[in-house]
Order: C-alpha cells, then structure tokens, then sequence
C-alpha cells in the first residue's frame, strides 16, 4: 500500500472519507478508497461534547484503534495542534506513534471555541501559526509524516487574508495547504496563488455538480479532498430511524424484512471473523 506522501505526488486526487472508528476504516478500505480522516467535528458529534472538548490523547486513540485493523492512511483533524508552539512536540510525537500519515494544524485560538461550529471564528494571528509550524516540522522524525497549514480566515477576514495566512504557512514549512472553502471558483482562484500540494474538503453531496470535477481540480494542485461528515450523516440519520421504526414497532424500510440479519453477516466478514475462527479453528486446544 502506498503512502499518503507517494500518493499526493502523483496526478490524481486522493478522496479520504471520514472514518472515526476501525469498522469505519475497513469499510473505507474495502470501498477502494487510499486514504481517511479522522475528523475532529464529526468526532466531536460522535461524542456529544464538540471537537472542542476533544484531547490529542482521545484522538490518538482513536488512531491507534483503526491503525491496528487497517493501513489505509489516516489524516489526523488536529484543530490547532492542543497547545503553543512548545506543546507541538508532543503533539507530533502522539501522531507518529499513533501511525498518522498526516496532521492538519489550524491557526485556530486555544483552547476551542463552539462557535466555530456556526461559522464563527476565532483565529490566531499568522505569526504564532508560523511558530506553530515550524516546531512542527522540527518535531517530526518520520520523514513521511506530512504537516498541513490550515485555515478558517476566509470566513473571517475574506479569501485575501486567507490566501495571505496560506503563503504565510507555505513559508513557514507546512507541507500542504487547506484554505477552507466550499466554493469552486474560490478553489480556482486558491490553485492559482498557492503552490501545490492543495487540500480541500470534499463537497458534501459529491463532485456532481459541483462546477469542479475532480479531476480538474487534480489539474489545478490539489492532492487531498476530505469527506469530513457525510458518512457521519449517513450514520446519524440510518441509527436515529433504526430506533424510531423500534419504539413505533415498524419495519425499518431502510434494511427491509430480513436485512438486519443479512447486513450482520456481512459486518462480521468486514470484522475478519472467518479469519478469527479459522486461527481459534487451528490453535485452541478442545477439552472433551
């Protein structure tokens, strides 16, 4: 399996969906996909309490969960890295253990305000990103560990300063680039001021319709498109009318009559387990 640093340094775009637990990973892997995210905002849903109260710990572990049962690369939300540019040591150092292929840093105040959630922001100023960066890069030991500058400015102070923050980071050492944006036309105008490799997020009902085909935004730089939520959703809104169709004593159209038994089995060879019976099958001694 290929790196996430080889796979950028190809032509094409690499789609990481979102993947917050093992089972999430495997599906992923087995889709055809190269890579995932580890998101902190759906992460965040996941748990009821916000990307905001989530630790580096909580997200290594997560990390380390999908890491021991997949080596499909996994991208780590890391939000503004928990801590000044001190604390990027040890951040860097729980991301390599953990077996990230990359960390995205944003240039977020600490600690995490909700309010980024309804779009407002809270951001620090450039030059204590450039810090932040640069321990970083300083930190990391394993040489394929990619580092991305992200930032949010473009909601706060318009696309300029964001572009500006972006050149800024790109100086600084950051590997990568994501200036956050949803728009086409503002990917284009990103691409042709900042240098590839480019991250953005993928668009949350797919590139059909977009104005941007994936490949043509290959064309322009861009490397990484995260899926950051919409298996979430997709999750979300399946298990809410599982229990709602429960309560009321329906079927749940979703599965059909027999399909809560049928999609078990197939979770259970996503788990490997003929893999695991065939081990027990061949190990474990039987008494009597």
């Amino acid at each position: 399996m290929k790196t996430l640093k080889e796979l950028i340094k190809g032509d094409d775009l690499v789609l990481a969906p979102v993947a917050l637990n093992p089972m999430m990973a495997r599906l992923a892997e087995d889709t055809g996909f190269k890579a995932a995210y580890l998101s902190g905002g759906s992460l965040g849903w996941l748990k009821c309490v916000t990307e905001a109260n989530l630790s580096l710990t909580e997200m290594c572990d997560v990390g380390i969960d999908i890491r021991a049962v997949s080596k499909i690369p996994l991208v780590l939300d890391a939000g503004g890295g928990w801590g000044e540019p001190v604390h990027m040591h040890r951040t860097i150092a729980l991301t390599e253990v953990a077996g990230f292929a990359a960390i995205e840093l944003e240039d977020q105040y600490l600690p995490r305000r909700v309010q980024h959630h309804i779009g407002e922001e809270n951001l620090i100023p450039p030059e204590a990103m450039v810090h932040k960066i640069k321990e970083a890069v300083a930190a990391r030991t394993d040489p394929n560990l990619i580092i991305i500058g992200r930032t949010n400015a473009r909601r706060l102070h318009g696309l300029d300063e964001a572009l500006r923050r972006g050149e800024i980071y790109h100086r600084a050492g950051a590997d990568m680039l994501f200036i956050h944006s949803r728009d086409a036309e503002e990917l284009r105008k990103i691409a042709e001021r900042l240098p590839a490799p480019l991250m953005m997020f993928a668009p949350q009902d797919g590139f059909a319709g977009f104005g941007a085909s994936a490949a043509e935004l290959a064309t322009m730089g861009y490397r990484l498109a995260a899926s950051s939520g919409s298996a979430f959703a997709a999750m979300y809104k399946a298990v809410r009318q599982s229990y709602e169709c429960l309560a009321r004593n329906e079927p749940d159209l979703f599965l059909g009559k027999g399909g809560a038994t049928a999609e078990m089995k197939r979770a259970h060879a996503t788990t490997g387990l003929d893999r695991l019976l065939e081990i027990e099958k061949r190990t474990t001694e039987r008494v009597g």
